[in-house]
């Protein structure tokens, strides 16, 4: 395991690792690497049918200088998952994802035990609305807590609860998360980023200078930004959280924004 909030407290940059599912693309995956056909394109699901894909994908970020691998889970939890029917399989996907991510980590550690590397527990916001009415609050909260107690027991260094387009959203993620802290007897950091469209606010309208405000009372150790639009747009957001936000910053932004080129999706910027 490794500290995280140590390696903040170094100062500097901590660097992450780059896109998930744009780099499994280029794999050229095909319905028996997911398990069948009815699981094709739930990419979670490859941490069990094709871990050495994933193994590899975390080796080669941390090879491109990455500090921080995220782990294969952004969409593990009972809601997307059950868009599969395997909803039942949260704990079990998440645990291995993490022993995934925490064997090439500690490899790297070993090589160099003066750069330690770290394990990112991915959380995303899933397919449901929750200020929408489209799934209650206690309903995600309790499906966050499931996927956070099989990252935490996987061995994650911390818990990134990333591209929330909905406040009440991140506050079930958050609220589950430490719930499985209390289970699971183990404190991990938590790292919150939202996600701001071109619009210059959240889905539902929100500015970040309103995120900030509801979200620095819940106390996360990191609050950020992410996805949705490159690091040009992402400027006057992230001076902002710089200039109010009470503890460390995190932006990590898309390779631009995208487009179609001969019916491939295309970003414009380089790694």
């Amino acid at each position: 395991m490794v500290d995280f909030l140590s390696l903040l407290e170094r100062g500097g940059v901590v660097i992450y690792d780059g896109a998930t599912g744009t780099h499994l693309q280029t794999l050229n995956l095909g319905p028996d690497d997911f398990g069948g056909p009815a699981f094709e394109g739930c990419n979670e699901l490859l941490v069990m049918t094709r871990p050495e894909a994933i193994a590899d994908m975390h080796r080669l970020y941390f090879e491109a200088g990455a500090d921080v691998t995220e782990t294969n889970t952004f969409g593990a939890f009972a809601v997307p998952l059950g868009e599969y029917g395997i909803a039942h399989r949260c704990y079990e996907i998440n645990a291995h994802a993490a022993q995934l991510a925490r064997g090439v980590a500690d490899e790297f550690t070993a090589r160099d035990p003066a750069r330690p590397r770290a394990v990112a527990g991915s959380i995303g916001p899933g397919t449901k609305f929750a200020s929408l009415g489209q799934i209650t609050y206690a309903e995600l909260r309790d499906a966050y807590e499931e996927q956070c107690r099989g990252l935490i027991d996987g061995g994650v260094d911390l818990l990134l609860i990333e591209t929330q387009f909905d406040l009440l959203g991140l506050k079930a993620a958050m609220a589950g998360a430490r719930r499985a802290m209390r289970s699971c007897r183990r404190d991990v950091p938590i790292q919150a980023q939202v996600t701001i469209e071109l619009t210059g606010r959240m889905l539902p309208g929100t500015e970040i200078g309103a995120a900030l405000a509801a979200i620095d009372p819940l106390r996360p150790d990191v609050i950020g930004i992410n996805c949705a639009t490159g690091p040009a747009e992402m400027w006057e957001h992230l001076r902002y959280l710089c200039e109010h936000a009470r503890m460390p910053v995190s932006c990590l932004p898309n390779a631009g924004l995208p487009s179609v080129v001969d019916g491939h999706m295309h970003y414009d910027l380089t790694p």
